[in-house]
């Protein structure tokens, strides 16, 4: 038996029971328990304490963490990436592989119309460094767009405009010619590229410039694309050279931000 101790926040997102930024929440709540009585952020833990969230108890061996495991999934428009909804709505967790330990844990989220590219993994510190916005991870997505939209516009977008939520701006905007056949002047198609993922930002973007999103997918994340073979609902799991090369970029930023 290890006498290590870990921060509680850290030891779970190991083992694939959420984000650390997610288990932080269940602390902050106050639905997380360590022995009977509330967590506290940055408590440490060996892991043969009892864990109960919602006064159920979390079964985690304290052994050993799970492998590592990570999946793309293609999100129709109409479902949450929450786990339970009490409206009842679709949620994207509902066509995932079961685990035999720990959950899946959203990289990021996409509102309940946009579609397009997730990635799931059970590695809860990792969903962590891929979410967090100094991770400086490129979201491109295609969008559809109703309004006039001129070069003045575009420029806009791309030196930045303030939200309700801070300063914002798209990192590249371009037009995307002739990609639908209702592609007209004021129902347009663009690839977007932002390096954060706060609430609904695309479209607030645009509506900050007059102009209304009917249409919103995300086709990449980081150096992974949205395959045009995965059906809407389906999910696949990355192949190792995919899961190196998200690994590499993660790396390379941190290089570059050592080296500085």
């Amino acid at each position: 038996m290890s006498n290590e101790l870990e921060r509680i926040q850290k030891w779970l997102a190991a083992r694939g029971l959420g984000s650390r930024r997610e288990i932080e929440g269940w602390i902050r709540e106050g639905r997380l328990r360590v022995n009977g009585k509330l967590a506290e952020l940055g408590q440490r833990i060996s892991g043969y304490e009892r864990l109960s969230l919602d006064g159920k108890p979390l079964r985690v061996s304290p052994e050993r963490e799970a492998p590592r495991q990570i999946l793309m999934y293609h999100k129709p428009p109409g479902e949450i990436c929450s786990r339970n909804d009490p409206d009842g709505r679709p949620t994207v967790f509902r066509h995932l592989p079961k685990l035999r330990q720990g959950r899946w844990v959203s990289i990021g989220r996409l509102d309940l119309n946009t579609a397009g590219l997730l990635l799931f993994t059970n590695d809860g510190e990792l969903a962590n460094r891929l979410m967090h916005p100094s991770a400086e991870i490129e979201r491109e997505y295609w969008v559809r767009v109703a309004g006039e939209v001129n070069e003045d516009t575009l420029q806009a977008l791309r030196n930045g405009l303030e939200l309700e939520d801070g300063f914002a701006c798209f990192d590249d905007v371009q037009p995307l010619q002739a990609l639908h056949e209702d592609d007209t002047q004021y129902n347009r198609y663009f690839s977007v590229v932002l390096k954060e993922g706060r609430n609904r930002e695309v479209r607030r973007l645009w509506e900050a410039v007059g102009c209304q999103v009917s249409r919103l997918k995300r086709i990449r994340f980081g150096n992974l694309w949205l395959p045009k073979n995965l059906a809407a609902g389906r999910w696949r799991p990355l192949t190792a050279g995919e899961v190196n090369a998200l690994l590499d970029l993660l790396q390379r930023k941190q290089r570059r931000d050592a080296a500085k």
